[in-house]
C-alpha cells in the first residue's frame, strides 16, 4: 500500500515527488486504540500548553480521577471541580471535559467501533460538537487514531509551512487554496500531509530539495467575485443617494399658480423620501 501512495503522489505531483525522495518511506504511526473519549480528552489537556506540562497534567489526572487508570466519564462528571483544578486544569478546560464525558455518554461521542463505520465528514460533524473540540482536533484523531488515508488539516500551521517551502512560495498558503490544490492528491491526502510535516525538518536542517517546477495556487474567484459585487452595490447606492440630494435640492418649492395669501405658506409636494444606508459589510475569508 505504502508503494502505491507513493506512486501516484510522484506522478501526480513533481515536487511533492522529490520531497518524497528526499524524506522517504511513508511511515505515519499509529497511536492506541483508546476510545474517542480518551483521544479527545488527551487533546484538550494538550491544548495551549507545551507537551511537557500537558504530560504532567495527564499523569495526575490518571492518578488523582481515574485511580491509576484513564478516567471515565462518570469519574469526570463525579469528580469536584476543585479536584479537577488542583490536577491543574483551568476552568474552560474542566467545562470542555465534562461537556465531552456528557456527550459521550449521551453517545454523541461513539465507541471505537461505531466510529469505524462513520464517514469523515459524519466524524467531524458529531465531535466538534463537544466544547473545546475544533475541526483540527479531530482531524488529527482521524489520521493518527483511526488511519484515515485522505485528510488534510490545511489549518495546520506545520502543513502549510511545509507546503510553503516545498513549493518555494513567498507565503504560506491560505487554508481554502491548499484545500483546492490538495484535491490532486486523493485518496492519498493524509499521506501528503505527513510529508508536509516533515519538509519543514527537513528545512530547518537545509536538506530540502529545491522545487522541481514553478506552480500557481488556485484562486478564489468566488470569494472575489462576491467581495466585487459587494464593492459595486456599494458604489451605486452611494449614487442614488447623491442623486437624491441633487433632485431635494433643484426642486424643493413646487411653482406657485395664483395669488399668494400673507402668511400662508407653500407645501413641498415634491420632496422624496430619504435614501435608506446600505447595508453593512459582509465579512468574507
Amino acid at each position: 500500500m505504502s508503494a502505491r501512495i507513493l506512486t501516484h503522489l510522484s506522478a501526480i505531483d513533481p515536487n511533492m515527488g522529490g520531497l518524497i525522495r528526499a524524506v522517504g518511506p511513508y511511515a505515519l504511526v499509529l497511536e492506541s486504540e483508546s476510545h474517542p473519549f480518551e483521544a479527545l480528552a488527551q487533546a484538550i489537556a494538550h491544548q495551549q500548553l507545551h507537551g511537557a506540562a500537558a504530560r504532567t497534567i495527564l499523569a495526575r489526572f490518571v492518578t488523582n480521577i481515574g485511580q491509576g487508570a484513564f478516567p471515565t466519564p462518570q469519574a469526570v462528571i463525579a469528580a469536584p471541580e476543585t479536584m479537577l483544578r488542583q490536577v491543574g486544569f483551568s476552568g474552560s478546560k474542566i467545562a470542555a471535559l465534562r461537556d465531552l464525558a456528557n456527550k459521550t455518554l449521551a453517545g454523541i461521542v461513539p465507541d471505537r467501533e461505531t466510529l469505524d463505520r462513520l464517514e469523515d465528514a459524519e466524524i467531524i460533524t458529531r465531535l466538534t460538537e463537544v466544547r473545546g473540540i475544533g475541526r483540527w482536533t479531530v482531524e488529527m484523531l482521524l489520521m493518527f487514531h483511526l488511519g484515515r488515508p485522505d485528510i488534510l488539516p490545511v489549518d495546520d500551521f506545520g502543513v502549510r509551512a511545509g507546503f510553503q517551502f516545498t513549493y518555494g512560495l513567498r507565503k504560506m498558503p491560505a487554508p481554502k487554496a491548499l484545500a483546492l490544490y490538495g484535491e490532486r492528491w486523493g485518496p492519498y491526502r493524509s499521506a501528503a500531509a505527513w510529508y508536509l510535516w516533515r519538509a519543514v525538518e527537513l528545512k530547518r536542517a537545509g536538506k530540502l530539495p529545491e522545487p522541481l517546477e514553478k506552480i500557481r495556487m488556485p484562486r478564489l474567484l468566488k470569494a472575489r467575485r462576491k467581495k466585487a459585487a459587494t464593492a459595486a452595490s456599494k458604489k451605486r447606492t452611494s449614487n442614488a443617494a447623491g442623486a437624491s440630494r441633487t433632485r431635494v435640492g433643484a426642486g424643493a418649492l413646487p411653482r406657485s399658480t395664483g395669488r399668494k395669501t400673507p402668511g400662508s405658506a407653500v407645501p413641498n409636494r415634491s420632496r422624496p423620501d430619504r435614501p435608506t444606508k446600505a447595508k453593512s459589510k459582509r465579512a468574507y475569508r
